[in-house]
């Protein structure tokens, strides 16, 4: 399991967020097991038709969404999922890509027997859900990208992708600090940057820079925009304006593509500005649907 650093503040938080939903629901939790043998841990909260999965981003798990859960059960099924190698779920694999975590994402919606998904992904598995649509066509209704997909066209060679990475290889802790610092705002509560920062510090090196490549590395393949080529359910994003999104780019690769922007928000908007962030979300879902 990972071994991660809950602060007092944070847990003062998440009581207070969940309290309400508390005495109205029942979380369930169970274990999906991935075509390679990896034990995937989820939650389930909520009933509906069409499932909501939300699918957190690099070096993170499921707990960046806990400000989504109550506000999103009240009409739908939510599903939160610990990608292999995150959170609670396990961690033996020899490489992350995001195929494999697709298949991490089939492995729930199959053990859970759910028809009908929109997918939710922050940073890093805006690639992962493009990769479930293209492994799910006839369950993946939608996919949604939050803070992600800038342009999937964006063009990286090895030598710019060893740039990035050297930062986490040479000092982990200090290169996941600088990266969160660089991804919110200067007026982000110091309580919530040392708590994204030491959540993602305190995944294993290795296996999380072997992520980082993994994503990554999708820029230098061209992979990044050639899987939407197989994609034909409609593509939404929300993203912040930290870094800048080029659709006219986008809409070159991505058939049905639509974008809804957070403002004032830096790369954790569920985090920053849930409130904000849940109605934007809503407006997404409701596009799809």
């Amino acid at each position: 399991m990972k071994h991660f650093t809950l602060t007092i503040i944070f847990l003062i938080c998440i009581s207070l967020n969940s309290a309400s939903a508390l005495g109205s629901q029942t979380s369930k939790f169970g274990i999906a097991i991935s075509n390679d043998d990896e034990k995937i841990a989820y939650s389930v909260n909520g009933n509906g038709k069409t499932a909501l999965m939300f699918v957190h981003g690099w070096s993170l798990d499921s707990r960046l969404w806990h400000n989504q859960i109550s506000y999103f059960s009240a009409e739908h099924q939510v599903v939160t999922i610990d990608l292999a190698g995150h959170g609670n779920s396990s961690f033996n694999r020899n490489e992350y890509t995001m195929l494999a975590f697709a298949n991490d994402i089939k492995a729930v919606i199959e053990k859970e027997g759910i028809d009908s998904a929109i997918l939710i992904g922050h940073s890093m598995a805006g690639g992962v859900i493009a990769e479930a649509a293209k492994l799910m066509p006839n369950k993946v209704k939608g996919i949604i990208g939050v803070d992600t997909s800038q342009n999937v066209a964006l063009k990286l060679s090895q030598a710019d992708l060893d740039l990035m990475t050297k930062p986490f290889e040479d000092d982990f802790q200090a290169g996941i600090n600088a990266f969160v610092k660089d991804s919110l705002p200067t007026n982000t509560e110091p309580e919530l940057l040392y708590w994204v920062g030491e959540d993602m510090a305190s995944a294993p090196k290795d296996i999380a820079i072997n992520q980082f490549r993994n994503y990554l590395g999708q820029y230098v393949s061209g992979e990044s925009y050639r899987i939407y080529k197989s994609i034909t359910v409609p593509v939404v994003l929300v993203n912040a304006r930290l870094w800048p999104t080029d659709s006219a780019e986008n809409k070159k690769h991505i058939k049905d593509y639509s974008i809804y922007f957070i403002e004032d928000s830096g790369h954790f908007p569920m985090l920053e500005k849930p409130d904000e962030f849940n109605k934007v979300l809503l407006e997404a879902v409701k596009s799809i649907k």
